[in-house]
C-alpha cells in the first residue's frame, strides 16, 4: 500500500476529549472517529488491526475444536423473558419495539439465543460435546461511556457457548477455553492474567477474568507476580486430552490472582511478600461455567445414555475483540506513539523514501515494496512528497514494528536502514537482505 493513496487522517495535536493513552493515540493515528457517545467508526488503519485480532481469535477457537456461526444483533425479548433476565438485566440493555409492537433488544450477550438454537436441533447426548461461538457487535448502554473503545457502548465481541452432558465435561470445556485464551493473548503480545472473578449478570460459580495490567484499567486485581512470567510458548496442546489441558490451567491458576470482588486477604497474606502485588487491569476476556442456569428454564434437554431427558450443562466465554485494540496500545506505546506487536500490526513494515523524486531512491523503494508483497507481506510505503522528519513522525505514531529507510547516500553504498520501532536500533544492509529479514521475522511467528 502506498501512503499517497491511503486514507490515514492523522492529527498533530492531542484531542481534548481523550483521557487515556489508547484513546488519544487511536484518534491521532486516524484509527477511529467518534459518531456518538461510545460509538465509533473504524477507519482503515484501525479496521486492519481489528480484523487481525479477529483472525487470531478465530484461529485459536477453531484450533480448540470450537465451531463458528453468526447470530443477529437484534434478539426477541421473549427469549430473555424465558430465562428470567429481561427485567433483571437493567438499563444497560437497549430495548426496542418494532412496527408490529414486538419487543426486541440489541443483544449485550447471547446465552438465550444460543440455547434456543441448541434446543431446536440437539436431542441426544451422542451429539455432545458441542461448543459454538461467534464474533458479533454488541451494545450495552453504559451510563458514562469513556476511554474510547475501552468502554464504548457498541463493541465487537467473541462469545462462545459450550453444551455438555455433565459437570465434568463442562469443566473440561471451561479449561479448554482458558488454554485457548492464553494462547490467543500471547499471539497478540499480551500478558493476560487469569484472575478468579465474580460472575455478575451472567451467573454461575466458576469464572475467571483475563486482565492486562494497566493503570487505566477498570478492575482492581491482587496477584502473585510470578504468574506474569508464565508462558505457553510453542508447546503443543491436545485439546481433547483432559489431563493435559487441566494441568496447563492449574499451572496458570495455582498462583494467587483475584479481582477485588473475590479477594481473600488471608490467602493473599500467604504469598511471599516480595511477590505480593496489587494493581489495576483491563479486562479483555472472561469465561464462565454456570451449569443448568439457562438450560433448565429454557428446556435445553438431551436424552442421556440411560434414556432420561436431562438439562445440559453450559458455559459462556467472551473476548472483547474491539477492546483488545485499546488494551494492546495501553500495554505497548511510548511518547512517540503506538508500538504494535508483530502479531497484530496493520502493516508488516513501513518503507520511508527520504528523497521522493530521486530516480534511484524511487526505484529502490518500488523494488522493496514489490519484494515484500511477493513474500506475502503487507508493507506501507510512504511515497508522499514530505520532509523526512514528518515521515518518521507518522511512522512512529502509527507504530509499525519495522521501518526500512531508503536514501541516496545509503544507496550509493548499496545499503538501506532497517529499524526496530520497539528498540529504536537500526542496522544497515542491502535491500535484498532487508526483505529477507522482515520475511524471516514473520515466518518465525
Amino acid at each position: 500500500m502506498r501512503l499517497s493513496r491511503y486514507f490515514l487522517p492523522v492529527l498533530k495535536e492531542n484531542p481534548a476529549e481523550a483521557q487515556i493513552v489508547s484513546h488519544r493515540l487511536m484518534l491521532r493515528a486516524g484509527m477511529i472517529k467518534q459518531q456518538a457517545a461510545g460509538i465509533y467508526s473504524w477507519l482503515p488503519l484501525g479496521y486492519r488491526v481489528l480484523r487481525r485480532i479477529e483472525e487470531i481469535v478465530h484461529e485459536e477457537q477453531i484450533r480448540a475444536g470450537h465451531i463458528p456461526l453468526l447470530m443477529p444483533t437484534l434478539q426477541p425479548a421473549d427469549l430473555w423473558r424465558e430465562s428470567g433476565r429481561y427485567d433483571d438485566y437493567g438499563q444497560e440493555m437497549l430495548r426496542i419495539r418494532d412496527r408490529h409492537e414486538r419487543d426486541l433488544l440489541y443483544g449485550p450477550t447471547n446465552e438465550e439465543m444460543i440455547t434456543d438454537i441448541f434446543r431446536a436441533h440437539v436431542e441426544s447426548y451422542r451429539q455432545l460435546p458441542l461448543t459454538l461461538y461467534h464474533i458479533q457487535w454488541k451494545f450495552r448502554d453504559e451510563v458514562r461511556p469513556r476511554f474510547g473503545v475501552m468502554r464504548g457502548r457498541e463493541f465487537l465481541m467473541k462469545d462462545g457457548y459450550n453444551f455438555d452432558i455433565d459437570r465434568d465435561s463442562a469443566l473440561h470445556a471451561y479449561n479448554r477455553h482458558m488454554v485457548s485464551y492464553l494462547r490467543t493473548y500471547e499471539r497478540m503480545g499480551l500478558t493476560a492474567i487469569p484472575m478468579r472473578a465474580a460472575s455478575g449478570p451472567i451467573g454461575g460459580d466458576d469464572t475467571h477474568e483475563f486482565l492486562v495490567l494497566a493503570a487505566t484499567g477498570e478492575s482492581e486485581g491482587f496477584y502473585d507476580d510470578r504468574v506474569t512470567r508464565l508462558k505457553l510458548g510453542d508447546r503443543q496442546i491436545d485439546y481433547d486430552d483432559r489431563a493435559q489441558v487441566k494441568a496447563v490451567c492449574e499451572e496458570f491458576t495455582s498462583l494467587y490472582a483475584r479481582t477485588d470482588e473475590t479477594h481473600d486477604e488471608a490467602a493473599f497474606a500467604a504469598v511471599p511478600e516480595e511477590h505480593r502485588k496489587a494493581g489495576r487491569g483491563i479486562e479483555v476476556g472472561q469465561i464462565f461455567y454456570f451449569g443448568t442456569k439457562y438450560s433448565e428454564p429454557m428446556g435445553a434437554m438431551v436424552v442421556n445414555e440411560r434414556g432420561e431427558r436431562v438439562p445440559v450443562h453450559m458455559g459462556s466465554h467472551g473476548i472483547g475483540v474491539s477492546r483488545l485494540v485499546g488494551a494492546i496500545i495501553e500495554a505497548s506505546h511510548d511518547e512517540k506513539g503506538i508500538i504494535w506487536p508483530e502479531g497484530v500490526t496493520p502493516f508488516h513494515c513501513g518503507i520511508v523514501n527520504l528523497r521522493q523524486g530521486d530516480g534511484a531512491a524511487d526505484a529502490a523503494c518500488e523494488a522493496l515494496h514489490a519484494g515484500l508483497v511477493a513474500r506475502g507481506l503487507a508493507p506501507l510505503y510512504d511515497d508522499r512528497d514530505e520532509r523526512a522528519g514528518a515521515k518518521f513522525a507518522t511512522m512512529d505514531l502509527i507504530g509499525l514494528p519495522w521501518r526500512i529507510t531508503v536514501g541516496p547516500r545509503g544507496l550509493a553504498e548499496g545499503r538501506v536502514e532497517l529499524t526496530s520501532r520497539r528498540t529504536g536500533e537500526s542496522e544497515a544492509m542491502s535491500p535484498e537482505a532487508a526483505v529477507d529479514r522482515i520475511a524471516q521475522i514473520y515466518a518465525d511467528r
